[in-house]
């Protein structure tokens, strides 16, 4: 499976009518297109930053939504104030112990690896961290991305509460200090994130 993730850096005050916009016009849009098997979106209130993902259940599926998507796309960046920086990934792995109620949260990775490593990443995060992560208190679900050309990758994972993803940070921080000595991979960026939306219907790839 794949997906595609826009990021637009928008307006803080901007984010309710591009969460609305999001909700209301993108997703029945997106999910009526052939191949698309879900959508979310992070938001940061803070910082404005906002990101749509959409799933889709093959390569070929993403690359068929590409062209109709764009208009779709610049409209909601209008909707949040700022412009859109678009990656597609492959979808690597995708757990979810439960689905995300309101108030639900998301921490988001962002690393880069030689890309011949990518798999070794792909499995380090299956075997060893996956099984940690998931015994975390408040933990909702989890992903991995990867960009096997670039050796990049992106793992959300999505707790219940704002206070379960803070009493997790330790945690997670051991688990990416752990990650980079067993793999070589260089963390490039955490994040975290409101989950504003989760419609995905993603089948678990374990």
């Amino acid at each position: 499976m794949f997906a595609r993730s826009t990021t637009v850096l928008g307006q803080p005050m901007m984010i309710d009518a591009g969460v609305q916009h999001v909700r209301d016009v993108v997703m029945p849009e997106v999910r009526a297109m052939s191949g698309c098997v879900g959508i979310s979106l992070l938001v940061d209130r803070s910082s404005g930053r906002c990101i749509v993902t959409t799933a889709w259940e093959s390569e070929e599926a993403l690359s068929d939504s590409a062209d109709t998507v764009t208009p779709i796309r610049a409209r909601a960046a209008e909707q949040f104030g700022g412009d859109p920086t678009v990656d597609e990934w492959e979808l690597a792995y995708v757990h979810r112990d439960h689905r995300a109620a309101d108030g639900a949260c998301a921490r988001v990775t962002w690393a880069e690896v030689e890309p011949s490593a990518i798999d070794r990443i792909v499995d380090d995060f299956k075997t060893n961290l996956m099984p940690r992560i998931e015994q975390l208190d408040g933990f909702c679900s989890a992903s991995l991305l990867i960009d096997r050309s670039r050796g990049r990758s992106c793992v959300t994972a999505s707790y219940d509460s704002t206070e379960a993803m803070a009493q997790a940070a330790d945690a997670a921080m051991g688990l990416r200090a752990d990650l980079v000595q067993e793999t070589g991979v260089r963390i490039v960026e955490v994040a975290e994130f409101e989950l504003a939306l989760a419609h995905l219907d993603v089948p678990e790839l374990v």
